[in-house]
């Protein structure tokens, strides 16, 4: 499941329940999240100065996540985060949709989906091994560059 990581949750659920359980299943699975994510999310270290350096570039920092609105808000609200704009439901090719009608420059990801979505999109492709893919992983996916936290990417943005 670890290396599933990332898709929508509809897209997980179907590995596990039938049709006919999977309505409920997504309505007990969100209202459980809402019920945890405050307590239980943590910020990423550099998550905060990634964002900064973005914005300092001139930039606009924006997430684009598989999760749903409902839980997207409450974990980057628990986190401090606060992008300039937030794309929810999205998973791979529709997430370079989302790059290539931002033109977005760069995207920040874990997971390969990410990486191949930049790849996409013409954006460049920067992968952090903080999820539970490995540096070859990401860079098989298209990652140009490979950093093992956030902490790396202000200093690897104001350079690239």
């Amino acid at each position: 499941m670890d290396r599933r990581l990332g898709v929508k949750l509809e897209d997980e659920l179907a590995f596990w329940f039938t049709p006919d359980q999977f309505a409920a299943a997504t309505g007990i699975y969100r209202r459980h999240y809402l019920r945890v994510s405050e307590r239980m999310t943590t910020v990423l270290p550099g998550a905060h100065e990634a964002l900064a350096a973005v914005r300092a570039a001139g930039q606009r920092a924006v997430v684009i996540t598989a999760k749903h609105a409902v839980s997207a808000g409450p974990s980057l609200q628990a986190a401090g985060l606060a992008p300039d704009e937030l794309f929810t439901l999205v998973h791979g090719p529709e997430k370079a949709a989302v790059l290539r009608r931002l033109r977005a420059v760069a995207y920040v990801g874990d997971t390969p989906p990410d990486m191949a979505a930049a790849v996409q999109a013409g954006a460049r492709a920067v992968g952090v091994t903080t999820g539970s893919f490995t540096d070859e992983d990401l860079a098989d996916a298209g990652a140009e560059v490979v950093l093992d936290s956030l902490t790396g990417f202000p200093a690897w943005y104001r350079s690239a």
